[in-house]
This record gives structure tokens, C-alpha cells and sequence, in this order.
């Protein structure tokens, strides 16, 4: 459910939409760490002006540790 959404709202906010991809690694059974990788021409799209727009992402996701229970760590990093 989170990486589904975090997919199709990162691709409505960048040039690039078929140079996302969401990586997921389970830290432990309450924590995942996800991994939004975009092309570089993009990641300062997703981080926004002083954080603001990953800051609200990461909002929304929070969201989702309420009906889930899970805490998430969101990062944006440039495709290699």
C-alpha cells in the first residue's frame, strides 16, 4: 500500500516518471526503510525547497504506521 502510493504520487511530481523505482528493506518487524530512487535531474523535485516536499510525503506515510502499525524511513537517492 505505501510503496504503491509513494510510486504513483513521485511519478505525477517529476520529469522523469520511468526513472522511478521504490526499493523496500525491512529493518525489523516494526520498521521499513524505503528507498525512492529517481533520475538525478529529479530528486531535487521530490526533496522540494527546505525539505518540504519529501517532509509532507513522509506525512502522509506516517499515516499509514496507524492502520499498519509500521514506522518508515523515507530516502531519495539518484539512479545509478
Amino acid at each position: 500500500m505505501v510503496t504503491d502510493f509513494l510510486e504513483t504520487y513521485t511519478k505525477l511530481l517529476v520529469e522523469n516518471p520511468e526513472d522511478i523505482s521504490i526499493e523496500v528493506k525491512e529493518m525489523d518487524e516494526n520498521f521499513d526503510e524505503i528507498t525512492v530512487y529517481a533520475n538525478a535531474e529529479d530528486v531535487g523535485k521530490l526533496i522540494g525547497k527546505q525539505g518540504r516536499m519529501i517532509n509532507a510525503i513522509k506525512t502522509v506515510i506516517s499515516g499509514c504506521k496507524a492502520k499498519g502499525g509500521k514506522n518508515y524511513r523515507v530516502n531519495v537517492k539518484a539512479s545509478e
